[in-house]
């Protein structure tokens, strides 16, 4: 097995978030890594929505929405960082506007990361749904070996769906 020492987590803020968080901290403390990173990408498909909205005249813009957004997350992130098992020293945030997929690939290789952690659902409301699209996208092309999280009820709910003969 290689050295991890850089790990990075893709971070949705999804409601499973803290859970994933708290499990790449524990996989990075056992691994010895150097580097936490956690990365989070703001859809630019959500961006050029919000452009379109203020387009037709409403108060809004994209601009304004991606700092908000921004912030949102710092301080969502923050809170992450003071309940997971790992020194906070060596945890950071990046957060990127762009296609999810395309913009976590980038952060892979510029980071060097050893490693990517990651959800099999994002942000999506789809219960059904087992692997998100971005996550099966990432399996696909990542240039690097991937963990995948999943949370205790979504784990439980697939072994209930699982037949024995």
């Amino acid at each position: 097995m290689g050295d991890f020492k850089r790990i990075l987590v893709a971070v949705a803020f999804a409601p499973h978030a803290q859970g994933l968080m708290n499990y790449a901290a524990d996989v990075s403390a056992k691994l010895g890594a150097d580097e936490l990173i956690a990365a989070s990408i703001i859809n630019t498909r959500d961006v050029d929505a919000v452009s379109t909205i203020s387009a037709l005249g409403y108060e809004v813009d994209g601009d304004n929405y991606v700092k908000s957004i921004k912030a949102e997350r710092r301080e969502l992130f923050e809170g992450f960082i003071r309940q997971i098992d790992f020194p906070t020293e060596k945890v950071r945030l990046l957060i990127k506007v762009g296609e999810p997929v395309d913009e976590l690939l980038k952060i892979t290789v510029k980071e060097q990361a050893d490693l990517l952690v990651m959800g099999i659902k994002g942000r999506s409301n789809l219960q059904h749904a087992l692997v998100g699209s971005v996550a099966e996208k990432i399996f696909r092309r990542s240039p690097v070996p991937i963990l995948s999280y999943r949370s205790k009820e979504h784990a439980e709910r697939l072994r209930k769906n699982i037949r024995f003969s």
